[in-house]
This record gives structure tokens, sequence and C-alpha cells, in this order.
């Protein structure tokens, strides 16, 4: 899948931006909100569709719609690609697999590394102690 394969499914809203600008801020519409609705899209199978619904539920409203608000740039053509390009990452992180992890053990040397390690510690704590030639 790629970005463009989304542009079809997006409906994009325009709002006024916040930020710099001066003047053109409140008479320009330049803030983008693109909504992709996860259910109606046949991108998806039913098994990523679960699976996005649980890694962005926090990012999807209740009429299952995906949001992105981009208001970075001033220009609205420059903040509806952005709008596309974050969905795309969102989407593209959702559905990726993380690989098990291969428990592997600790070889030899590296335990005996180790034990010397804590042996030369040990002898340096052993030597900072006050010497008592009576005592022993």
């Amino acid at each position: 899948m790629r970005p463009q394969d989304l542009i079809p499914h997006i409906r994009f809203q325009t709002t006024r931006s916040g930020g710099k600008g001066g003047q053109n801020v409140n008479k320009v519409e330049t803030a983008v909100i693109a909504s992709l609705n996860i259910e109606t899209t046949g991108l998806f199978t039913d098994e990523q569709r679960t699976l996005i619904h649980t890694k962005l539920s926090n990012r999807i409203n209740a009429e299952q719609e995906l949001q992105v608000k981009s208001q970075v740039h001033r220009s609205q053509l420059a903040n509806k690609e952005e709008a596309i390009e974050v969905l795309y990452k969102l989407i593209r992180r959702a559905l990726e697999r993380k690989r098990p992890r291969i428990a592997t053990q600790v070889n030899r040397a590296a335990k005996e590394n180790r034990l010397q390690g804590k042996r030369i510690q040990g002898e340096r704590k052993s030597n900072r102690k006050k010497f008592r030639p009576d005592f022993e």
C-alpha cells in the first residue's frame, strides 16, 4: 500500500489555522483535517482493521474515522500532503508486526569476564579497609 492508494478514501475538511501568517490566518482556511473511515474502505482485511482499532484507538472517533489535523504549513496544499503522509505513516506503523524475541544464553567468556570484574571490584573494596596488624 502506498500513500496514493489512500487518497480516494480520505475526506478532507479545511479550517482556519492558528500560528504565524498575519492577516492571512484570519481569512484563509489553511489547516486540513483528513478523515479515513476504517470500516468502509476496502483497503484493509478484518484482521488489519482490528489491529488499527487497537493500536490507534485514541485517534479514531465514534464514526470509526481515523482523523489527522495538519496546520504546520502556511498553504492548504502543503497541509493536505502532510496530512496524507501522517495518515499513511500511522497506518503503516499500526500494521507492522513485531518480530518475536529469540532468547539467547550468555556464553562462557562473557560469564568469566563478569565474574573477573566482580573479583577485581571486591579486591578494590577490601583494599580500602583500614590496616590493623594487631587485629589479624
